[in-house]
């Protein structure tokens, strides 16, 4: 098969890697300097040279504000029958672009992504293929996925984005809070360290990412939830309640066997 990547990033280099050896790939990005240390595949700097490489599936690895432009820029030089694919994170305007893109087209979240994943070893790493793709499609990332051990599940657009909102919003809003009201520490702890690595790497994310996920319509009743987790325990501390404190530790402990 002959596999375009858009994106040259670190998710445009892992597909580089992955797919190189047993496909026809190449890589598209603008910037040469990007692609310098790539081998074994193609790179392309000039749209325009998509149409002679003529590729049967498209993976694009842009950062999620730029998937859909990046997709409008590419597809004058795709042949009819190519799938297009996205990796993003966020669904929120896709399902309505490919209902009109006229192309099949296979959505896939591999939930590992570049900031704290071993990408060499995903064994205990999950991915979501979007069950209303392109049944090939579906197979292809179902079995590349697969290879790797990781845990495949498969899900509509709308259940993606439900399960985001709860599973990206919730760790990122308490991140960004620590970040807020966080304070220089001359000689930190082990958990403060840990937790001063998790914010930088979160921070680190495309803002165009970190933007869809507050502005998730969804994600406005799971903020207001740690509001209201954060009211109780200051009721507690105010109050010194051991009784109360005593049953909210055993309340979250049971979360998060």
């Amino acid at each position: 098969m002959k596999i375009l990547i858009l994106g040259a990033g670190k998710m445009g280099s892992f597909f580089v890697d992955l797919l190189s050896f047993e496909h026809e790939t190449a890589v598209y990005d603008p910037d040469g300097k990007r692609m310098r240390f790539m081998y074994n595949t193609l790179r392309l700097t000039d749209v325009a040279e998509i149409a002679d490489f003529r590729p049967d599936l498209v993976i694009n690895a842009v950062t999620l504000r730029l998937t859909i432009s990046v997709f409008k820029e590419v597809m004058p030089y795709l042949h009819a029958d190519c799938i297009i694919s996205d990796i993003a994170s966020v669904k929120t305007d896709l399902q309505a672009f490919y209902a009109t893109c006229g192309h099949h087209y296979v959505s896939t979240h591999p939930m590992f992504g570049p900031t704290f994943a071993n990408l060499g070893m995903l064994s205990q790493e999950n991915a979501i293929i979007i069950s209303e793709g392109d049944h090939l499609g579906r197979i292809f990332f179902k079995d590349l996925y697969g290879r790797l051990g990781i845990n495949v599940r498969e899900c509509t657009f709308e259940e993606h984005d439900e399960m985001m909102a709860y599973s990206l919003s919730i760790p990122f809003v308490s991140t960004f809070v620590f970040a807020a009201v966080m304070q220089k520490q001359d000689a930190p702890g082990t958990t403060f360290k840990r937790h001063m690595q998790i914010a930088k790497g979160v921070l680190n994310e495309d803002d165009g990412l970190l933007r869809e996920i507050l502005f998730n319509p969804r994600t406005g009743e799971h903020v207001e939830g740690i509001r209201d987790e954060l009211t109780k325990l200051i009721g507690i501390i105010h109050d010194k309640d051991e009784t109360a404190l005593d049953a909210y530790l055993k309340r979250i402990r049971a979360n998060i066997r």
